[in-house]
């Protein structure tokens, strides 16, 4: 028996464009209480990425793609990486031989580095209502005269190719991010860690840089017994985020129109599927919610929320199937006449009550943009651990 292990040598979150390494150990375990044991060969392994895609079919109409054979026969030599998944492969990267012909003696192992750059046109890894994108890396092996036995390691990835058209580096290609380190040496392991402290670099101008319209009214439309209005002012600091931040607004309602007596912020997820793909005309959109802000602010000048963005959530994206967009959504009830701050004499001694509002108006805006953030800190909250076995 073969005992194949593989690990992510830092997690199993990446950006796209970063280098992947896993490092996958060939063993031939004996044990303490075996009397004898034999040499073990396996005649060849490999290792290939790819991306996997899955669409639900009460939403999502795919074209055909006529008879494809996914089914490994016992006596081909041929690695496919989607044998024996639902739905489509979207992209994979080119195998890469790991060995041929290795002979393990009892007790002996082998370790293997396998290094690949994430595909920069790939869509990240998103889990949604309506679509699925999944990214594993496949190690395939394979005795004499046995069928390949497939060892299957679920990674993630996050596209970076979302900061181009917000911002554009404030460096030229040849110029150091970094300050340089006299005593490390300029070899390809450094060009890979500068390529993604440069990519780190570029995400974290694009998340700090502040909104240009910091001031925005919020309108209110025309009901019954209203008239065109604003129930505050908003102000939001900036409109690009990363997950694990924090999306801070404040309101003045002292420069609104209509009294507004409670006010709730929602920060969600819209996943629309592309007309040529979508089941049904008119197919609505698929909301998620990551949070909420619910506060009265009857007769109040100011007030402000603060929503995170969670670490594990995918940042917005778009591919021919689908458009994942971040919105805040908006909620206000407001009262129709005007409502006088209540004025209590020196000397009364009765209690003054308040009756609630008999409107409620909803309102949505689309100003956040959720941008990829540091693979290292979304590797803690991923559900995947990078490391996964197989016995052959």
């Amino acid at each position: 028996m073969v005992e194949v292990v593989a690990s992510m040598a830092r997690g199993p979150v990446f950006l796209a464009g970063e280098m992947m390494e896993c490092l996958i150990t060939f063993s031939n375990p004996m044990s303490h209480l075996s009397t004898s044991a034999s040499s073990e060969t396996l005649t060849w392994a490999s290792a290939q990425n790819h991306c996997q895609f899955h669409g639900s079919e009460s939403r999502v109409a795919l074209p055909a793609q006529g008879t494809k054979q996914d089914v490994q026969a016992e006596s081909d030599t041929v690695l496919i990486p989607s044998r024996g998944e639902r739905g489509q492969c979207m992209l994979d990267t080119p195998p890469k031989i790991l060995f041929c012909d290795l002979r393990l003696d009892p007790g002996e192992s082998k370790i293997y580095s396998y290094n690949e750059v994430v595909p920069n046109d790939g869509p990240p890894s998103f889990r949604g209502q309506s679509v699925k994108y999944v990214y594993k890396l496949n190690i395939g092996c394979q005795r004499v005269n046995s069928p390949i036995k497939l060892l299957r390691v679920p990674s993630e990835s996050s596209s970076s190719h979302l900061t181009s058209g917000l911002c554009s580096p404030p460096f030229h290609e040849d110029e150091e991010v970094t300050p340089s380190n006299p005593f490390l040496e300029e070899e390809g392991g450094r060009r890979d860690a500068r390529s993604l402290e440069m990519a780190l670099d570029m995400l974290m101008i694009s998340t700090s840089r502040r909104c240009p319209r910091e001031s925005l009214a919020l309108p209110v439309l025309s009901v019954q017994h209203h008239q065109h209005g604003k129930v505050a002012k908003f102000c939001i600091f900036k409109t690009v985020y990363r997950p694990g931040e924090d999306i801070i607004g404040t309101f003045n309602f002292s420069e609104g129109d209509i009294p507004s007596i409670q006010y709730s912020v929602s920060l969600r997820s819209e996943e629309e599927i592309e007309q040529g793909y979508q089941r049904r005309p008119g197919q609505s959109i698929s909301v998620t919610g990551h949070g909420r802000h619910l506060e009265s602010c009857l007769h109040t000048a100011s007030s402000h929320f603060s929503l995170p963005v969670p670490l594990n959530v995918t940042p917005g994206f778009s591919t021919d199937i689908v458009t994942l967009r971040w919105r805040l959504h908006f909620e206000f009830v407001t009262s129709r006449e005007p409502m006088e701050p209540p004025t209590v004499l020196q000397n009364q001694s009765e209690v003054t009550v308040w009756t609630g509002a008999e409107h409620v108006d909803v309102d949505t805006f689309s100003w956040i943009k959720v941008l990829p953030t540091n693979p290292a800190l979304t590797s803690y909250v991923s559900q995947f651990t990078g490391t996964n076995s197989i016995n052959i």
